[in-house]
């Protein structure tokens, strides 16, 4: 892979750090309080199809019990086999896990973008529902519902009876599952979430360790210090339980365990995983990771983000990876950065804002085109009043990646203040 120096702004976060020492590092291991067992969700739960006559093929598994009886899950099937297109010969499809968010479901149509792509996919629900034509359905032996009420206003419910519980849990079953499919490959596969989906994946990622991608979509860590449910569910619970379900429920208690290559991705003015909180969080991963933050990038269940689908595609089928953001200096002035990527970038822009991290959603950034000249990309630093900023790269192939989230002011933002 080719090393080419660009303008950008890490803010010595992991992502800067060589990978030489990345790896030294490890992952993490998981907290003595996991309340998952790990070994029995490796296990191929039993199933049951519903419908195999279609294109799209739906089942239910069997999960953790909920409140002293037994739970199924709903989940969609599909793989290039099912769709008819590239299933004739006897070679394994790389797999793909595909979470919900909130106000989410089991998506058919998500799993056709990436059987059509020559995945083998499962999209399970993860609020104890069934899909019945089109119509959602409470499902007579699901889980626990997912609305904001039960995620956090339960205290008194065992914990393996909490929402959290069971959705990460229905994900690494739903793995279990799709590797035991014959026409998966179970040595090439990925899970990807969709907000709620992404902050699961991100716990997920280091729970089980069978993924080789992850990749959460606006999803992170800290909820209890700055999210959407900061003021509206944290603030208004008793401190003890606020601690315990920031403790056993936060992706920041598990993300750093990981050690699958994660590519991270929000939107700079996200309403609900804030930048701070997100850089935080992709911080914890010690292992090999990308970044994407990009301004505008609207918050909703978008199934075909182009450096997604390419990410999985270098990681599960390896074709050309995405460029990555590997190095930053501040040479008076001026701001460069190294990026390694087997591609062309033909693109740079610098990013900032003046707003404070508090002001999240609605803070203005300021998109500064840089000069590409060949290997060298350099500009103009950050103004000294920018309290946030980062570089995005594009390169030939229309593929865009970012640096880091800066901090206050022009210089480097210690680790821990960010």
């Amino acid at each position: 892979m080719r090393t080419r120096g660009y303008l950008a702004f890490v803010a010595a976060l992991a992502l800067a750090t060589p990978p030489t020492r990345l790896r030294a590092e490890g992952p993490a291991p998981l907290p003595a309080f996991t309340p998952w067992d790990v070994r029995a969700l490796a296990k191929a739960p039993a199933f049951e199809w519903l419908d195999r006559s279609g294109k799209i093929h739906s089942l239910l598994y069997r999960a953790e019990p909920y409140k002293g009886k037994a739970t199924k899950v709903f989940a969609y099937y599909a793989s290039p086999a099912t769709l008819g297109v590239g299933g004739e010969s006897r070679k394994r499809f790389p797999g793909m896990v595909l979470v919900h968010g909130g106000g989410g479901h089991a998506f058919r149509d998500w799993a056709e973008v990436y059987a059509r792509r020559g995945y083998a996919a499962v999209a399970m629900d993860l609020g104890g529902r069934i899909e019945e034509g089109r119509a959602l359905k409470r499902l007579p032996d699901g889980g626990p519902p997912q609305d904001d009420h039960t995620k956090f206003r339960l205290p008194d419910l065992p914990d393996k009876d909490q929402w959290s519980y069971h959705a990460v849990a229905d994900v690494v079953l739903a793995h279990s599952l799709l590797r035991g499919f014959g026409e998966v490959d179970p040595d090439r596969t990925g899970v990807i979430g969709i907000s709620w989906g992404g902050y699961l994946t991100c716990i997920a990622a280091g729970l089980d360790h069978r993924f080789k991608a992850a990749l959460p979509l606006y999803g992170c860590g800290y909820l209890r210090e700055h999210s959407a449910w900061t003021g509206s569910q944290f603030d208004r619970m008793a401190p003890e339980w606020a601690a315990r379900w920031a403790k056993l429920w936060d992706p920041s208690s598990y993300v750093g365990s990981a050690t699958m290559p994660m590519f991270f991705v929000n939107g700079a003015n996200d309403f609900a995983y804030p930048l701070d909180s997100f850089a935080r969080t992709y911080a914890l991963v010690r292992g090999p990771k990308n970044i994407r933050v990009e301004v505008g990038m609207k918050h909703g269940h978008i199934f075909d983000v182009r450096e997604c689908l390419m990410f999985f595609d270098h990681q599960l089928k390896g074709e050309p990876a995405l460029p990555r953001v590997t190095r930053v200096t501040i040479d008076g002035d001026t701001i460069r950065v190294e990026v390694e990527g087997p591609t062309k970038v033909v693109a740079a822009e610098l990013c900032y804002t003046t707003g404070g991290p508090k002001e999240n959603e609605k803070r203005p950034w300021v998109r500064r085109p840089l000069t590409v000249e060949g290997d060298r990309i350099a500009g103009d630093r950050p103004p000294a009043a920018s309290t946030a900023y980062f570089v995005t790269v594009r390169d030939e192939r229309g593929a865009t990646v970012s640096s880091g989230l800066g901090g206050s002011g022009p210089e480097p933002a210690p680790r821990e203040k960010l």
